[in-house]
């Protein structure tokens, strides 16, 4: 357990999940499955026994060091490290690998995003600790793949070869024949009817050497950056040369910067109940529903109503009476009323409010 190490990925702002994810606090900071955890503590919560809490790091926005460390209050300041800007996964990852390598050369990082969910918490665990393993012992990149239900864009998707001949040795992994991130409508469609396809579930687990190497191999010039500085990480020049670095890097995710690219990329199907939890209907999907199949979380009474998600404050009794596939959302002086089967334009509602009302409803 001493060589692995857990990187959570915290600097997004989730705007789909609008009122509720807004700038100044986004998703991952917010009970959305209401449990009484956070989704960034559930997701730290889900590793322990994994690795050890002084292996912990979380990446995220500078402007959200204070709420991670107000989530994570055990977890010391050194292990919070702040992205001056976004620039997407790739240059999150890269500090992380980086400032972890420098540390321990011999490191195993799991990499997750802050804010998804999993039901199946011991299965999960089980194949972390098989991907763990295979990952100290091949040169690999490892991604979890999630059997796909519809023929959804916002994925990348994992085709692989299934026979035993690529497989790793003793282990599930299979080797990955090509990765294509976020498909169009027509090409997802196709990959899902094949039956050939994975969803990338943005996890992900590898030595610090071997995605290291990736970069060098299929960012280079990402890995220049980090080369040149890698000394100053974890020293008092590590926020001006963060700083630097970052204005020097592309905005590019891993997945179209390495995994599209490297040859070394393994595929572990993974049946764990996971969601992104990136819209309000994958909500609906994951939480449990009363027998009209209404999502409630809040203080609400409801009549002739099906199919809805409705999630209200507490202190506020709400009452809804004939709808019929609706989101019901209030948040922080906003409320949201819109049909689950048009929630894709929650993004263009908050452009909207943006626009005409300023940035105080963002």
């Amino acid at each position: 357990m001493e060589h692995t190490y857990l990187v959570v990925m915290a600097g997004g702002i989730g705007s789909r999940f609008w009122p509720f994810s807004r700038t100044q606090h986004p998703k991952q900071f917010h009970d959305v499955l209401g449990v009484g955890r956070s989704m960034l503590q559930l997701t730290v919560d889900r590793f322990r026994g994994i690795c050890p809490p002084e292996n912990v790091f979380v990446v995220t926005n500078r402007d959200y060091i204070e709420l991670v460390h107000e989530h994570l209050p055990e977890l010391p300041m050194s292990q919070i490290l702040g992205e001056p800007i976004g620039r997407n996964t790739a240059p999150c990852i890269a500090y992380a690998s980086y400032c972890i390598a420098q540390r321990d050369p011999e490191a195993t990082l799991i990499v997750t995003p802050a804010d998804h969910a999993v039901l199946r918490e011991e299965e999960f665990r089980r194949l972390i600790r098989e991907a763990v393993a295979s990952a100290r012992q091949h040169d690999v990149l490892i991604t979890l793949g999630i059997q796909p239900s519809r023929p959804d864009t916002g994925y990348g998707y994992i085709q692989y070869m299934d026979e035993p001949a690529h497989r790793l040795p003793d282990s599930a992994l299979y080797k990955v024949k090509t990765f294509t991130e976020k498909p169009n409508s027509d090409l997802a469609r196709m990959f899902v009817e094949s039956g050939d396809f994975l969803w990338n579930a943005g996890l992900f687990v590898w030595r610090a050497s071997a995605i290291i190497e990736a970069f060098h191999q299929c960012l280079s010039d990402i890995a220049e950056v980090f080369d040149e500085g890698q000394h100053l990480l974890g020293t008092p020049q590590e926020e001006a040369f963060i700083n630097e670095a970052y204005s020097r890097c592309r905005n590019i995710s891993i997945d179209f910067g390495v995994m599209e690219k490297a040859d070394n990329v393994y595929v572990l199907p993974a049946d764990i109940g996971w969601s992104d939890l990136g819209t309000w209907d994958s909500l609906h999907q994951v939480s449990p529903h009363d027998a009209q199949g209404n999502v409630i979380d809040g203080e609400v009474l409801l009549y002739d109503t099906r199919e809805c998600l409705i999630k209200t404050p507490h202190e506020r009794l709400v009452v809804v009476q004939g709808l019929d596939g609706y989101i019901v959302a209030e948040h922080d002086n906003v409320l949201l009323i819109c049909q689950r089967s048009e929630e894709q334009r929650v993004k263009e509602f908050v452009a909207d409010v943006k626009a005409r009302k300023g940035s105080g409803y963002n």
